[in-house]
This record gives C-alpha cells, structure tokens and sequence, in this order.
C-alpha cells in the first residue's frame, strides 16, 4: 500500500475440488478490463454455497510481461470460489506462474500485492497480463511488483498471486483479504496437481500485509491443512483507527482516509454516502475506482471532519464504523499463525512510518510471539513508509527460501518483553 520508490526494486533481482472451464485468452492481446470481462464472474449451475472454498470454477492461459523483459512468459489464471467478509460465497481470480525449472519438490510463493485497489483496472490479473492501472505511478508499482515475481521465479518457485480484495474490490477488509490469499493457495495446489503438504510461503507489503496477516491468523481454522512454512508481512496496518487518527490531516496520506472507508463501506454494504459531508461526497466520488497510491496528495490537510457529516467524523466511536474499523484489528481471530513470521515497519518520526504506527506493529509482534509463535520483528529506524518497503522486499527472498529449506529459524521474541 502506498509505496511507489523509483527504481529502487530494479536491484533486488538479477535476473479440495476441482471444477474448471477453460477459457482461453487471446496472445498478445491487451486484455478487457475485469468489470467487462465474464471470466471474473461464476455463471455455473451449482451455488457457489455448496462448493469449497478454494475450488477453481474457470481456467485460461495468458502470457504476462514481467518486469523489463519483453519476452511473454505464460501462466494460469483461476477463478476461485472464495468466501468474503460477511461469510458468503464469493469468487476471485489468482494467476499462477510457473518457472521454467521447478525443484523436485514443488514450493509455491504466494505474493501478496499492494495493488490497493477501488477499481478493477488496479487487479494484479489485469496488470500483470498486460492492462493499464492508469497513471504512471501504478505503472511503475505494477513494473516493480513484476520484478519480485521474476526474482522467485529465478529461484524455483511456484508463484501466485491472487486478487484478494474480491472482485468487488473490497479494499482492506481483513478477513475477506485472508480468505482469498489462503483460498488462493488452495486453488493453485488443486490446479497444479500437487499434494496438500506442498510447501507454502506468503508475503505482502502494506496493502498485502492486510492478505499476509490475516491469512496467517485464519489458516488453522479456515485452511488448516495448508502448510504454510513463512509469512512475511512488512508495513503492517494492524490497528485501522490509529491508521485514520495518524494520517488524519497530513498532505499526502490522508488522501487514504475515504479510500479506507469506501473499500470497507462495500464489504459490509454500507451506503457510505449517508454518512459523508458535502464536500466528502465529491472526494468519495473521485475515488470509488482509483488505485489508491494514484491520487497521495490529491486533498492536502483533508481531515475526516471535513470529510464526514458532524455526528460521524469521529469514526472510531460513531456507529457503523466504530465496530467495523474494530473487527479489522489484527490479532483478533479466534485462531493465530502457527508458522515463523518475519514482521517489518519504518520509523521516521518517532510514532511510526508517516502512515503506520510503529508501536502497534511492536505490540502484535509481540502478541503473536506470547502464543508462542516465532517472529523475527524489524523496526527501520528512519524509513518513511516508502523507504522501509525497499528495506524489507529484500529480506523476504532469502526467508522464504531459509523455510524452504527447512533452516533453523532465529526469532528474536525474547527482546519484545
């Protein structure tokens, strides 16, 4: 989420059931938009509520362009039956990109996206196949986003990435978020043919840490035979009230507040426009089908009270969204991760990364470390939120091949307290 560094990624790398359709998808062909494209929508006869989570309803090949690269490289899009915030049925589409040569012992990668997106345009399936996010900022994020991919490809993986926010773009809501990228995995083990014991390693940054965390906290009870080996999650959003409260007023950041607030008001059916001022009406209009990172510093100085009419601007207290904004805090499942974790966040002021506090990445660290879960927990002291991502990407590479390999892993929860 939010993180846009120019070239800074361009030296990280050098070089269950099973139900599909095949639908192929033209080459070279720029592809339709995901709101025009029926492979994004289930149109058989069985309801989605009596099939599994994780089952792949549709299938088609695509060539991608990672990166810098030119030459196509072919994958596998999915459409998935998958389950969203509120507990329904719902669908959502991961491409799987297999490397030319794939160990003997098949691992898969599931890279979590900070596509941040409020239109379908931002969908990594559509950009990674070709389509324009729109702007040069989502582009470069798109390019750099392909070169990590590339780079676990380079290593052997199987890698997949979902479009976990739903294709109603439910953006930051935690457990629909956690629920695609674990029904992901399972869609992407079914289609390959691979057993359940198939080594899994997850990593998102700011945006997909939201997918990270919270498919790390619902796996056991949700998806509890996966076996997820490592979950990397770096500029962690954990408490959305404090998120709201730290960029309320700044000049780029608060550009995020109805964006937070759109994605949320979907994922619950909320009309979102009882509930805004005037003025927040116009903002809410302009941003119901951006990709976020695009329009930072669009609204300098806005405030939630100019946004929200009077008796809701203070948003963590005011009803529907005190408790909506509650149930994202991370955490709070009834089940935690049982899997080595390596946790990240910038400090630039002294309270956090300009857009996520410190202190609460800290204390859930070290939450997860009293239920006895391993975690390797990084404060980048003096890293904006922009810069503490280009810290962390690098480190994810070499902890998810040390969990492939089955390495020793060093956490350092004695020093959280």
């Amino acid at each position: 989420m939010w993180r846009h560094k120019g070239g800074v990624l361009l030296v990280l790398v050098a070089p269950l059931l099973f139900l599909p359709v095949l639908d192929p998808a033209p080459a070279g062909a720029t592809p339709p938009s995901p709101a025009q494209d029926p492979f994004y929508s289930y149109s058989g006869t069985v309801p989605l509520a009596k099939i599994l989570p994780g089952t792949v309803l549709k299938r088609r090949t695509v060539d991608l362009s990672l990166g810098t690269t030119s030459t196509p490289v072919p994958a596998e899009q999915l459409l998935y039956r998958t389950t969203g915030q509120q507990n329904q049925p719902t669908v959502t589409v991961t491409t799987v990109i297999q490397p030319t040569s794939v160990h003997v012992v098949p691992r898969i990668v599931e890279y979590l996206s900070f596509y941040d997106g409020l239109g379908s345009q931002c969908d990594p399936s559509y950009t990674l196949s070709g389509g324009d996010p729109g702007g040069s900022t989502n582009e470069q994020q798109a390019q750099e986003e392909e070169l990590l991919v590339g780079w676990y490809l380079s290593q052997g993986d199987i890698v997949t990435v979902p479009d976990f926010e739903g294709t109603h773009l439910d953006w930051m809501a935690g457990r629909e978020s956690g629920y695609g990228a674990l029904d992901a995995a399972r869609a992407t083990e079914s289609f390959l043919g691979v057993p359940v014991s198939t080594d899994v390693g997850m990593s998102g940054y700011s945006g997909g840490a939201v997918a990270a965390d919270w498919a790390s906290e619902l796996a056991p009870g949700y998806a509890p035979r996966l076996h997820i080996v490592g979950v990397a999650e770096g500029g962690i959003p954990v408490d959305y009230a404090h998120l709201l409260s730290y960029v309320d007023g700044t000049a780029v950041y608060s550009a995020a507040m109805p964006g937070i607030l759109i994605g949320l008001s979907r994922a619950y059916g909320v009309n979102l426009t009882a509930y805004v001022s005037t003025y927040g009406l116009q903002v809410v209009q302009q941003e119901e089908a951006v990709c976020i990172a695009s329009v930072f510093g669009h609204y300098p100085g806005l405030t939630l009270a100019q946004l929200m009419k009077p008796p809701y601007g203070d948003v963590a207290h005011a009803a529907p969204f005190a408790d909506i904004l509650r149930a994202q805090t991370m955490g709070t499942a009834r089940t935690h991760p049982q899997e080595p974790l390596l946790m990240a966040v910038g400090n630039v002021d002294g309270k956090g990364d300009g857009v996520m506090q410190a202190g609460d990445v800290q204390t859930l660290a070290r939450h997860y470390c009293h239920e006895g879960v391993p975690v390797d927990f990084q404060e980048y002291q003096g890293a904006s939120h922009e810069d503490a991502g280009a810290l962390f990407e690098p480190q994810t590479g070499p902890f998810l091949q040390a969990r492939f390999a089955g390495a020793p892993f060093l956490d350092n929860c004695s020093s959280l307290g």
